[in-house]
C-alpha cells in the first residue's frame, strides 16, 4: 500500500498570506478533487490575496496524467495570486519545475534543498 495525499495549511500575518502545501507519494485526481475546494475557499476570503507558498516536496513522488492537468487548472486560476514560492526538497526535477511553474505564476519562484534557507526567502 503506498501512500499518497496532499496536506495544506494557511496562515495569515497580517495583511500576508502564507501556504505551506507538502505532497506524499503520487498525487492523483482524486486528491486534487480534496485539496481544490480547501484552497479556493481560503483564497477567497482573502481580499486581494497575495500569497507566499512553501511546497514541501521531499516525500512527493510525482502526479497521475488526470491529476497534472488538475495541477495546470489550479496554476492558471489561482497563479497571479502567489508572490513567492519556495520548493523544498531534493529532486532533480525541481530546477525544472519552477522554470515551467514561473510561466503560471506572476510571482517568483525558487528551489530549495535547505529547509531554513527556503523559509528565511519566503519571510524576507
Amino acid at each position: 500500500m503506498s501512500q499518497h495525499g496532499i496536506s495544506i495549511g494557511l496562515e495569515r500575518v497580517e495583511s500576508d498570506v502564507y501556504l505551506s502545501i507538502k505532497a506524499m507519494g503520487k498525487l492523483t485526481h482524486e486528491d486534487y478533487q480534496q485539496l481544490v475546494p480547501m484552497l479556493n475557499a481560503a483564497l477567497e476570503q482573502v481580499e486581494h490575496p497575495t500569497v507566499n507558498v512553501f511546497f514541501d516536496a521531499t516525500e512527493f513522488k510525482g502526479w497521475e496524467l488526470r491529476a497534472a492537468w488538475d495541477d495546470f487548472k489550479l496554476g492558471l486560476r489561482h497563479g497571479s495570486s502567489f508572490a513567492k514560492v519556495a520548493l523544498y526538497g531534493t529532486h532533480e526535477w525541481q530546477e525544472w519545475a519552477a522554470k515551467v511553474g514561473s510561466w503560471f505564476i506572476s510571482g517568483e519562484v525558487k528551489t530549495f534543498t535547505e529547509y531554513d534557507e527556503a523559509m528565511a526567502w519566503l519571510l524576507d
